[in-house]
Parts: structure tokens; C-alpha cells; sequence
């Protein structure tokens, strides 16, 4: 049955004939160059209220199909809504899996029986979950066609795969999960449901999926888990590399072995460390949590536990969940017994500005607040703006952050002659990275790659593909994401930066006398680095240096 919300959804987004008619009125105004806001408004829908933008989009692609206009990349850029979700270069999928033990007793998680341990059934992206069953084909499939319809590419696609732990889930489930999500972007036609209810597919009929999606319309370049400090072993690694996986979060949540303990973590300190590391030497990109205001820590003590981040973890990513305090969690009766109290919104505020400045600029800050709806929010913080808050806090402080999300350079023009290369060293653990960039004259990044150089004393991980190898974690150029075998004038992507800050890393690693590069490749992406003399091996592509 549907919900009140999708029926409301579908009355105000429903294409009538007097609406599409309309929409080609507006459609033809801004094409002559018209405001797009002011067009909208003024031609009001009979009965009130006015047409959406993805209304705009559905008829340009109309058109288009139909050959009464040609294709108008400036236009669609005008009329796409919400441009900030693929102004990164890529355009993010994100799927949940269905509610499944976790092996945590973490006393800040919300437990609901409908959704996967940690998540609740209002949250937005878990809501989409739980609306479509769980089923991974379905979930991947709704959200490629809705992104297609505010004007979005949908070329290339990093899946975002969120519930619980997930190397807690059976490793048949793993796969098929994972399979049903390829078929989606593969565009295959599904089946019944009843007939996909968790089958078993096996490894290899999940690496012809893979194989499909080299070549497919919708590119997996980007495969994102998340699990815990204490599942990671060479054992998973491997596994996770047999599912595709590239990316990696994890919940480091304190560095405060008393903080974990007393809030039922599970692991302690050196157990994200050993993870972190394993990561690393098998080519992960590393998202770490990280959550102030848990049980028995106070703001000066947040203040120092974040320092810790930088010495050994060094993650390339983190989100920063503040704990909120909610009725289905069992620090909700520490709260009604008075041995807890979340922070205040300036409190939080307060803290998370004066740590943001302190990033590394080779780190990505994703999140500063989980999306939780307030009226969750028993105590504390509800404001889901916090991001925004502790931006206007910084400017009017006179501070600024210089992570790598405040200066991807987005949908601005590059001057690739303009352009400055730089070379950030640092160590994590027993590594050497090299954090390479391209650097616009006011600071914005164009695009970066992560080499990573192992250490006499980094982790095996059992995978000959490394044995010797330096280590491509990643390389990104940034712009509006951009149809495969686009190009757009002034946009960092496609002029040759990828290649370029590829060859910088082969001169670093050979100067440091390693003969063999390992790049860890998304199923998408491959066919990139076979063009620029890579060579497929058992989980990575690979190259001699000599």
C-alpha cells in the first residue's frame, strides 16, 4: 500500500497535459535566456502553486527524444535540481540493506526492528529503503530514474551500500545483495521478486555482472561499505575485493579506549589502528566516524581525542556524528538517571569550530550531522543544519577550513595553464602517502590522486597483486559530473588531469625504488586504467614500472 508521503509525491509531480503544456511555455522563455526562478513564477499552475523543475527536465528530454530541439548541455545545467549532488564528479547511489544482527551493543545506537541496526525509518535515505522492501535492484533502479529526472548524469555511479555491519551479513546475502545492485545499473530487465528472494549467484555469476558493467551505460565507479574496526582482517580485505568494494567506513566513533568501553563499543583503540593500516596496505580509500559527545566524554576532551585522528589513522574521509540522544537507545536511561547530557547546540557549535580548522587538507569531511529527523531528538542538538551553523560560526570568527570538500572546485571553469601541482607528504602508520593535486590560483582542488608507499613494517595483506607494489587509493578530478566520452569547455574533468597526476605518481613510486604499481579499480573504471597501460590481475590492475 502506498504511503500518505508517496501519494502526496505523486499529485504534485504528476505530468498533466495542462502542465506539460505549460512547462513547454516556460521551457521556451528560459531558453531565451530568461531567470529560471522568475520564469517559474511567473506562470502559476491553474489551482495554485507553480511547476518543479524535474517537470522542466521531463519535458526537455521530450523534446530532445522527440527532435524538436537538440541537446542543450547550458540549458539542462539551468534547469537541474539540486546540482551540489554530482558537482563532485560523481553521481552517488545510495542502498540499505535489510534489518540484520549486529554484533555491536553500542549503548548510542537506536534499535528499531524495522531497519538495519543504527538507522531509523524516518531518516531519509534509510526511508527509501524501507520503502522499497530492501530489495537491492529496486532501490538502485528508483533512485538512477529519479536522478534522471531532476537532470542528472547517471554515468558514473558510486554505490553507496549503508545498514549495520555489514561483514556481519552471511557472505550469500553479500552477493547477491551486491549482484542485484549491478543488474540495476546494468539496466537488465528484473524478474519476479519472488524468484530473487536471496538466491544464491555465486562468485562468478557476480564477476560477469561486474564484467557487464565495464562497458554499461551506468558505470560503478566507486563501492562503498561500511563495517566495524574489529571485522577487518586480510580475510575480508580479500573478500570485499571479490565484491568490488574500493571504499571503506568504519566506526572509530572515540580514540579513547575508557570512552569506548563504557559506552559498550566492542573494540578498543588499537583495533581501528590495525584496521586503518590493513586498509591502507591493500589500497582502501578510508572513511572514519567520529562522535563527540558520547557517554564520559566532554567538549575539551573531544577537542583533544580529534588530534588523535591525525597521528597513524589519517583517514582520507570522515564524518562527524555528534551523539544524539534518542528514546530507542540505552543511553536514554543514563539520561533519565542523570549520568548523561548531550551538548547544546552552541556547545556543539563551539567545538566543531574550532576542530574543522584543524583538518588536513588531504581529508574529505562528508558529514558533520547524521540527517535525523529532530523530532527523534530527545535532548540536545536538533538542528540538522549544523554544517551551515559552524561555517557561519568560522567566518565570523575569522577561520576557514581547507579539508578537501570546502575546495573541490564544483561547477567553476579551469584554466588547466592556471593550474600549480602540488605534492603533500605525510605518514600514516608505517606508510608514506602522497596526497597529489592540482591547485587552482585561489586554492580550489581541480583534482588529486592518493599514492600510497608502503613501509618495511606495513601490514600483509596476502595478495600478490601487491607484493612490491606501490598503491593508487584513488584518483578524482572534480566538476559537474559528465557524461563518459563528454567533454564540457572549462570543466576540470576530461582535460587530461587524470593522466597527468598518473604519471606524477609512477615518477614518485620509481624515485623511490618501487618497480610495480597496484591501483585499486572500481568494476566502472577499469577500461581507464587498461587504456594507460595497466593489466588486470586477481584483484587490481597492475603495472611494471622499469
Amino acid at each position: 500500500m502506498a504511503t500518505d508521503r508517496q501519494e502526496l509525491w505523486r499529485s504534485t509531480h504528476l505530468l498533466t497535459a495542462d502542465k506539460k503544456e505549460l512547462a513547454r511555455t516556460v521551457l521556451d522563455e528560459i531558453r531565451r535566456g530568461r531567470d529560471v526562478t522568475k520564469t517559474l513564477r511567473s506562470y502559476p499552475i491553474q489551482g495554485g502553486g507553480y511547476l518543479n523543475k524535474s517537470m522542466l527536465v521531463s519535458i526537455y528530454n521530450e523534446m530532445v527524444a522527440a527532435g524538436e530541439i537538440d541537446e542543450e548541455a547550458r540549458l539542462l545545467e539551468r534547469i537541474r535540481m539540486k546540482p551540489m549532488r554530482t558537482l563532485s564528479g560523481v553521481t552517488t547511489v545510495t542502498v540499505l540493506t535489510k534489518p540484520y544482527p549486529c554484533p555491536g551493543k553500542c549503548i548510542f545506537c537506536p534499535t528499531d526492528v524495522r531497519m538495519p541496526k543504527s538507522y531509523l525509518p524516518d531518516e531519509p535515505g534509510a526511508m527509501r529503503g524501507l520503502e522499497h522492501q530492501f530489495d537491492p535492484f529496486s532501490q538502485v533502479r528508483s533512485r538512477i530514474e529519479q536522478l534522471k529526472s531532476l537532470g542528472h548524469p547517471t554515468d558514473k555511479i558510486e554505490l553507496l551500500i549503508l545498514g549495520g555491519t555489514w561483514s556481519s551479513y552471511r557472505r550469500d546475502y553479500q552477493e547477491w545483495f551486491i549482484k542485484r545492485c549491478f543488474d540495476a545499473m546494468n539496466a537488465l530487465t528484473p524478474v519476479p521478486s519472488s524468484l530473487l528472494k536471496e538466491e544464491k549467484v555465486g562468485i562468478e555469476v557476480l564477476q560477469e555482472a561486474h564484467a557487464f558493467n565495464e562497458t554499461t551505460h551506468h558505470r560503478n565507479v566507486g563501492l562503498v561499505i561500511e563495517t566495524r574496526p574489529d571485522e577487518i582482517t586480510p580475510d575480508e580485505l580479500r573478500w570485499l575485493r571479490q565484491l568490488g568494494v574500493t571504499k571503506v567506513q568504519m566506526g572509530a566513533q572515540s580514540l579513547d579506549d575508557h570512552i569506548l568501553e563504557i559506552n559498550k563499543r566492542g573494540h578498543d583503540v588499537e583495533c581501528t589502528r590495525r584496521a586503518s593500516a590493513l586498509l591502507r596496505a591493500a589500497g582502501f580509500k578510508i572513511v572514519l566516524h567520529w562522535m563527540p559527545n558520547l557517554l564520559g566524554a566532554t567538549p575539551e576532551s573531544d577537542r583533544e581525542d580529534f588530534v588523535r585522528l591525525w597521528n597513524d589513522f589519517c583517514p582520507d574521509e570522515i564524518k562527524i556524528y555528534p551523539n544524539q540522544l534518542l528514546a530507542n537507545a540505552e543511553l536514554f536511561e543514563y539520561w533519565q538517571r542523570g549520568e548523561f547530557k548531550p551538548y547544546t547546540t552552541e556547545e556543539l557549535i563551539d567545538l566543531i569550530a574550532d576542530i574543522k580548522p584543524t583538518i588536513p587538507r588531504y581529508c574529505r569531511v562528508n558529514r558533520v550531522i547524521r540527517d535525523i529527523p529532530s523530532t527523534n531528538v530527545v535532548e540536545g542538538n536538533r538542528r540538522t543544519s549544523l554544517r551551515q551553523d559552524v561555517h557561519d560560526e568560522m567566518k565570523r570568527r575569522g577561520t576557514h577550513c581547507e579539508c578537501v570538500r570546502c575546495r573541490e572546485v564544483r561547477g567553476k571553469s579551469v584554466s588547466t595553464d592556471l593550474l600549480k601541482m602540488d605534492d603533500m607528504v605525510y605518514q600514516a602508520g608505517a606508510a608514506e602517502e602522497h596526497f597529489i593535486s592540482y591547485i587552482t590560483p585561489d586554492d580550489k582542488l581541480a583534482g588529486f590522486i592518493r599514492l600510497s608507499l608502503p613501509g618495511k613494517d606495513s601490514p600483509s595483506t596476502g595478495m600478490p597483486d601487491l607484493d612490491g607494489a606501490a598503491l593508487i587509493r584513488e584518483v578524482h578530478v572534480y566538476g559537474q559530473s559528465l557524461a563518459v566520452g563528454a567533454e564540457k569547455e572549462g570543466a576540470a574533468q576530461h582535460s587530461g588531469l587524470g593522466t597527468r597526476l598518473l604519471e606524477k605518481a609512477d615518477s614518485i613510486a620509481k624515485a623511490r625504488g618501487f618497480q610495480r604499481m597496484a591501483v585499486i579499480s572500481a568494476v566502472g573504471t577499469r577500461g581507464y586504467y587498461l587504456e594507460r597501460g595497466f593489466q588486470r590481475g586477481e584483484f587490481y590492475l597492475t603495472k611494471n614500472l622499469t
